[in-house]
């Protein structure tokens, strides 16, 4: 038996709905349902040996899509100057674009558009970047995570920051937060401010964590439907804020991860 054939039969004998299901025969097919299996997996633990495997799958697969090293200077980029106060000199910060999939960014953290329960994505093969970061560190995040909402016991507020390991993701920590939802499109000056508070308490995370370089994603544009171009005058005014009011931040590099062209074109514009 190969290694995704084992780690399929593994996650289908944990739950006897799965009984029916057979696996397929091509490399994509059997990808897919492991990715689709660990979507709907609930936080449990999981044998070594598995594990071992799973990480071995999963490196592979990063591999074939390939690492970014980040910090690199993107297309376009924003660099605020070095100044000297009193005797310490301050080093400038960068913010910088790059497009692309934030699971192949080598940097200190990436940012998840989480939701509240902070678990990951259960939709089989969803396409929001809560199920890309899962699928692609490997069931000990969702394992992490719940332990952090057990500890917590209540669901996660809109506008704060949790920080975790990355586990088989090529950077070193995920930082999790959960933006505002807005039905209409329509945004509220209170889910203004919350949308800034998820800046801001990323970068806070990040400075108390001590890291040096941060990659945000479009936090709620996506299924959360805040409108793309006021979420990133958002993003930029208030990690610029930021950095103002602490010269002392460890963060050299801020990347504004973006997928889609719609929101390249935007952040070039404002940067």
């Amino acid at each position: 038996m190969n290694r995704l054939d084992y780690l399929i039969k593994y996650l289908l004998d944990e739950d006897p709905q799965y009984s029916e299901i057979q696996i397929p025969s091509d490399l994509q097919g059997k990808r897919d349902l492991f990715r689709a299996l660990r979507n709907v997996r609930p936080p449990r633990p999981a044998s070594e040996e598995f594990l071992r495997l799973q990480d071995e799958e999963l490196q592979e697969q990063l591999n074939e899509k390939g690492i970014v090293t980040m910090p690199c200077r993107g297309e376009s980029s924003f660099a605020r100057e070095s100044f000297v106060q009193g005797e310490k000199c301050f080093a400038p910060t960068t913010m910088t674009i790059w497009q692309g999939d934030i699971t192949r960014l080598k940097v200190d953290a990436i940012v998840n558009a989480a939701n509240s329960q902070m678990l990951g994505c259960f939709h089989p093969l969803h396409r929001c970047i809560d199920n890309a970061i899962h699928s692609a560190a490997g069931v000990q995040l969702r394992e992490e995570c719940n332990a952090i909402m057990l500890k917590q016991g209540h669901p996660e507020p809109t506008g704060q920051a949790k920080i975790t390991k990355a586990y088989n993701l090529p950077c070193k920590h995920v930082i999790h937060t959960v933006g505002p939802i807005i039905p209409n499109g329509i945004p509220t000056e209170s889910q203004r401010e919350q949308l800034a508070s998820c800046y801001r308490n990323i970068m806070a995370c990040a400075d108390e964590n001590h890291l040096e370089s941060v990659a945000f994603c479009c936090i709620s544009t996506g299924e959360f439907h805040f409108p793309n171009g006021l979420a990133a005058e958002i993003a930029v005014k208030t990690v610029k804020d930021y950095l103002d009011k602490h010269p002392d931040t460890s963060i050299k590099y801020v990347i504004f991860n973006v997928f889609k062209d719609i929101d390249k074109k935007i952040y070039e514009k404002i940067l």
